[in-house]
């Protein structure tokens, strides 16, 4: 038997065909109609333009899966997290969604904490009101276009309303909606209590369930477009951290994974819902049942990185670039760079900050700016392991994941900078892959996930910390956690 793993992401949607040992044999991917910016900080997408790319996807990816072919056993969606899809009473979309990075919210994130608490919404979600959860749209839409808000009968995360068009059913995992800020992410239901402050029915709220949990199948008009089945169990799934961490094998408590892509992220699994009290983490559910995760987002990991080479060295290669910066010394000879291209979450929760360079003397080079560049992310990832043993979370083993895991300096910088034995896979296939990995504990294949990544991934190599690099490292991320409240005084 098969399983497909889909993810429905920002710039396109990619499904993925896994055999029954875990192995991809068969991808394709669809791209999306760039997002839409009416006004500075405003992103909108088109649903319906999610579902034409996942169509696309899917036939595509199984016309390209091998003879003999298999049946696909159950189906497992992963994507693109808080965006809001609001539906009417017939299930039509009533306005394009206010997707993740659409930050035109904080009046509302500030609204939900005068009216709730501050305090309180941590106790009772795990976290603070942030302008990209889905709750801040909702409230969003109700001030200022109350005539659609008045129409919503239904309210989904975007790879569930690609669900809804596979099988007309409405629904959601625990980890993707621990991401709206509706979610009681303790008990791993809806909040009752922070639905009827803000305004919004139960009744509009899709039925949450499990990840690995069969939820809906696939409906007969969904079969004649997709070529799949109809009947086909489709799984609840996760949210793109989520199902990115199941692909890496991050599951239990100790297991911490640190992805650069255009931002950066560092995930630890933990046993309890683990709550920041002055909310710099996320904490959600995780798709494991019964564990959840904290996660800590710097918001410009390697985009820091693509700017600077785009702006000051777009003839040259990002080998080339780093083969020079792996000359300079660990700590750039004092050259320090703050990766605030786009504001900070982790620990900052500062949109405004802006990044800078520092410490520049007549010594450095083009490839100390490089150097620093990558040392000033991984400083910034930091962020959230120093956070993590401030509040008790065991780090047992590092991952590395996205174009960090790629460099053979950016990995040696990293476990210089976490001191920390860092882990590479095999193969890192992504969100799409780990959701078919729950499709196929859905589907009964494997007794639980911890089976399932036991089988399917693989460790490729584990780079141990240099001494000396700890040693330069501790210093100059000491000197670094200066530049923030340096770069703040500014404003």
């Amino acid at each position: 038997m098969w399983f497909l793993g889909m993810d429905v992401g920002t710039g396109g949607t990619r499904a993925v065909v896994v055999d029954a040992e875990g192995k991809v044999i068969a991808s394709a991917s669809s791209e999306h109609a760039p997002f839409r910016t009416p006004h500075p900080g405003w992103a909108e997408q088109d649903p319906e333009d999610w579902w034409r790319a996942a169509q696309q996807a899917i036939r595509s990816a199984l016309s390209a899966a091998p003879e003999p072919r298999q049946p696909i056993a159950a189906i497992g969606l992963t994507g693109q997290m808080h965006g809001a899809v609001m539906l009417d009473e017939n299930g039509q979309v009533l306005r394009p969604s206010l997707i993740w990075c659409d930050t035109r919210t904080q009046p509302e994130c500030d609204w939900l904490h005068q009216t709730i608490g501050y305090d309180r919404l941590i106790e009772l979600t795990c976290n603070p009101a942030l302008p990209n959860f889905t709750l801040t749209k909702l409230l969003w839409v109700k001030t200022h276009e109350p005539e659609i808000f008045a129409r919503i009968r239904h309210v989904l995360c975007p790879k569930d309303y690609v669900r809804y068009c596979l099988t007309c059913e409405y629904a959601i995992d625990v980890q993707e909606a621990s991401g709206t800020l509706l979610l009681d992410v303790t008990h791993r239901r809806w909040s009752k209590e922070v639905a009827e402050a803000a305004g919004i029915p139960e009744s509009w709220l899709p039925t949450v369930f499990e990840s690995v949990e069969i939820c809906a199948r696939i409906s007969s008009g969904a079969a004649s477009a997709t070529g799949l089945p109809a009947g086909t169990p489709v799984v609840a799934g996760a949210g793109d951290q989520g199902a990115g961490a199941v692909g890496m094998g991050i599951l239990q408590p100790g297991s911490v994974s640190a992805t650069i892509g255009t931002s950066g992220v560092v995930f630890a699994a933990t046993a309890q819902p683990t709550k920041d009290p002055k909310g710099r983490l996320h904490t959600f559910c995780h798709a494991v049942p019964g564990v959840w995760h904290v996660m800590g987002v710097t918001q410009s990991a390697g985009l820091s990185f693509s700017w600077l080479k785009d702006t000051f060295f777009a003839d040259q290669s990002y080998n080339s670039l780093t083969e020079a910066a792996a000359r300079v010394p660990a700590g750039s000879q004092g050259l320090e760079w703050a990766p605030y291209l786009l504001g900070e979450r982790t620990p900052h929760l500062d949109p405004e900050v802006r990044a800078a360079f520092a410490g520049i003397s007549s010594v450095h080079t083009a490839a100390h700016f490089v150097r620093a560049v990558l040392e000033g992310v991984a400083y910034s990832l930091q962020d959230t392991f120093t956070l993590f043993a401030e509040l008790g979370i065991p780090v047992s083993a590092v991952r590395l994941g996205g174009g960090g895991a790629r460099g053979a300096l950016w990995r040696r910088i990293q476990a210089g900078v976490y001191a920390q034995a860092v882990e590479i896979l095999t193969a890192e296939e992504g969100g799409a892959f780990g959701s078919a990995l729950m499709a196929g504990v859905g589907a009964g294949h494997w007794a639980n996930l911890d089976q399932a990544c036991a089988q399917a991934i693989e460790v490729a190599e584990r780079i141990e910390p240099d001494a000396a690099d700890v040693a330069a490292y501790r210093s100059g991320y000491a000197g670094w956690r200066k530049l923030y409240p340096a770069l703040r005084s500014l404003r």
